[in-house]
């Protein structure tokens, strides 16, 4: 049996010049209260997934496939954020900490598909049939980039963006080795049916998940 839950928050897709990409959930709402996860993708291919409780690790990986999951603290703080998850705005600051992790980056500016998404009402994105309609679009726009797609589990998932902003900065380490700065996401992520826009960017987003019910 299935059901579908819905997930209010924000991701954050980013890449290095040591050639990692690192894409980070901040879920503002949820089924299972506020939450971070962070998946990466080292420069050797390897898929790594942080999540902060084995609920959270076995609900992602019902949609996206790693080589590696580690259950371990998530934090994010996001100065310039409020209570109810509202921005990044221009010079947000982001800072994550986890199991070996840690960085920091800066956003900026609204980008100009952020402008249109902006104008899309909430109630309308949280439907699965925007998702729908809007998915070809998004992937001319955005280079392997899908608002739609099945799980590794059979689970389908939709993706409706509402805002989009630019990362300006970025910096941190990993393994205690430095990250480098801030780089396009390239090649794509591929931790599941949809990587993030190639410009490193953080993208406000309403997800709705298929799950199981046991």
């Amino acid at each position: 049996m299935r059901e579908r839950q819905r997930f209010y928050g924000f991701i954050a897709g980013l890449g290095t010049t040591s050639g990692t990409r690192i894409v980070v959930g901040r879920w503002t709402t949820t089924p299972y209260g506020p939450f971070s996860d962070v998946m990466i993708e080292k420069p050797t291919g390897q898929r790594v997934l942080l999540a902060p409780s084995v609920r959270i690790a076995h609900l992602i990986s019902q949609t996206y496939e790693f080589d590696e999951v580690g259950v371990t603290p998530v934090t994010v703080l996001v100065d310039g954020a409020d209570d109810a998850g509202n921005g990044p705005g221009p010079g947000t600051t982001w800072t994550i900490s986890s199991a070996g992790l840690r960085l920091r980056f800066t956003t900026g500016g609204r980008m100009p598909v952020g402008r249109l998404l902006g104008s899309v009402p909430v109630a309308l994105a949280s439907r699965t049939q925007w998702a729908r309609a809007v998915d070809p679009v998004a992937s001319v726009v955005m280079r392997g980039v899908h608002t739609r797609g099945t799980g590794r589990s059979g689970l389908r998932a939709w993706y409706s963006p509402v805002d989009l902003h630019r990362i300006e900065t970025a910096s941190g380490t990993l393994a205690g080795k430095s990250l480098g700065s801030l780089a396009p996401v390239d090649p794509p992520t591929r931790f599941g049916f949809s990587s993030t826009p190639r410009t490193p960017s953080v993208t406000k987003v309403v997800s709705t998940v298929e799950t199981d019910v046991t």
